[in-house]
């Protein structure tokens, strides 16, 4: 073991002593970054110089780390992808990306990377790209700390921020994203992680998951979205300890799981969303320890949606909690607190002693004479709803909650 550890130091400080850093610059060895990486062997350091680099598409097929000084700004003149990667272990960080070109057919990145590995993406900054950082076909890398911003009024002006195609064990942290289409894309993505993320402001969605199994997402905060986040066709997720916000609009929600399975969301804030949740054709997923608060709908629960199940969560001060569009609900619904119940508790127990039916006739009413969200407040509304939770007749009888809490839960520490 000793033999083989002296082995690997020698082997790494042979390795350091033939890395080069060659400084790109007015004042460094090389005047531009494409005669640089042309010159650099693979390990070697570019250290960029704080200024304007109008090269046009610069192609990467080495390992190399590239640094900025002071962020200097790589410019593609609204024509070209600016960094094209084909190689393992390279770093960039420190750069400012500006003006990419746009097309119709061709995902031109400020930075794309193709079939490979290990790369870090970190502390950069994006203004006006296309597609701000674009993936395809790679694995464990890094894309941490970067500012990626647009300012595009439609969807066909402007790319994903972070877009991912085909890759797996890849960790996007802590970068603030907005003015995109979507502010970060998976697509046939699997076992990758999304923390501490700001996505907001984009066009269609804050976060876009499609055919993507067995990933995470922690502590992202998605915000003024087009229509905040959707997860489609996928299973195993796990989507912990974000904020789903103030993402409003006719047809926008804070979360759209589509067809998944087999997944967990758990202590979410979900706070001014025309749509908390909107779920279609999803089954065996757990909802737990989440806050429902100001929204149009908390949930919207369509009748293809089986097997999951709701409890330990929070709902106060919205428009309606639950909401179906079938009356055979197979779905449980327990121990959560609702601010509309109206119920007592003889034991002290904090639970409810009689059941909460949170699904309203005239929830069920807007849900198929969407028109008859005029009548809101109104006192035929009231005199409906009253008379329905009497003697429910036309509410699904087994989407209630057994044992509402009178009291919320505390969500306030986090897990």
């Amino acid at each position: 073991m000793r033999l083989l550890t002296i082995f690997t130091f020698l082997t790494f400080c042979c390795f350091a002593a033939y890395c080069n850093t060659i400084t790109v610059g007015r004042t460094g060895q090389v005047k531009n970054l494409k005669q640089a990486i042309a010159l650099a062997n693979p390990g070697d350091t570019l250290l960029i110089e704080s200024g304007r680099y109008l090269e046009g598409n610069i192609i990467i097929e080495k390992s190399l780390t590239i640094i900025g000084e002071n962020f200097p700004v790589l410019d593609g003149d609204n024509k070209y992808e600016i960094f094209t990667i084909h190689a393992n272990d390279v770093t960039i960080k420190g750069l400012k990306f500006i003006n990419t070109g746009v097309a119709s057919i061709n995902d031109l990145a400020a930075i794309k990377v193709l079939d490979s590995k290990r790369l870090r993406i970190i502390n950069n900054r994006f203004e006006n790209t296309f597609f701000g950082i674009h993936f395809s076909n790679s694995s464990q890398s890094w894309i941490e700390d970067n500012q990626l911003e647009s300012d595009a009024e439609a969807e066909h002006q402007i790319g994903n921020g972070i877009h991912l195609w085909k890759c797996n064990h890849i960790t996007i942290n802590n970068n603030t994203i907005k003015g995109h289409r979507d502010g970060i894309y998976f697509e046939f993505v699997t076992n990758s992680l999304i923390t501490k993320n700001f996505s907001e402001g984009n066009i269609r969605y804050g976060l876009h998951f499609m055919f993507s199994h067995n990933n995470e997402y922690r502590e992202n905060t998605f915000s003024k979205n087009g229509a905040g986040v959707a997860v489609m066709y996928t299973t195993g997720v796990k989507m912990i300890n974000n904020t789903f916000k103030h993402n409003w609009g006719s047809s926008s929600y804070g979360l759209l799981l589509k067809d998944i399975r087999d997944s967990e969301v758990r202590n979410n804030h979900f706070v001014g969303n025309s749509v908390g949740i909107f779920m279609e054709g999803s089954s065996r997923i757990q909802f737990t320890e989440n806050e429902f608060k100001q929204n149009g709908y908390a949930i919207r629960l369509q009748a293809s949606c089986d097997d999951n199940t709701f409890s330990k969560n929070n709902f106060s001060a919205n428009t309606f909690d639950l909401a179906t569009n079938g009356t055979l609900v197979l779905n449980k619904v327990e121990g959560n607190y609702w601010d509309k119940y109206e119920g007592y508790d003889l034991n002290k127990d904090l639970i409810g002693d009689v059941p909460f039916h949170p699904v309203s006739l005239y929830s069920m009413v807007v849900e198929q004479m969407p028109s008859a969200v005029l009548l809101w407040r109104s006192f035929l509304v009231l005199l409906m709803d009253k008379a329905e939770k009497a003697i429910p007749a036309i509410t699904p009888e087994n989407l209630k909650d057994n044992s509402p809490l009178m009291k919320p839960y505390d969500l306030n520490k986090r897990s």
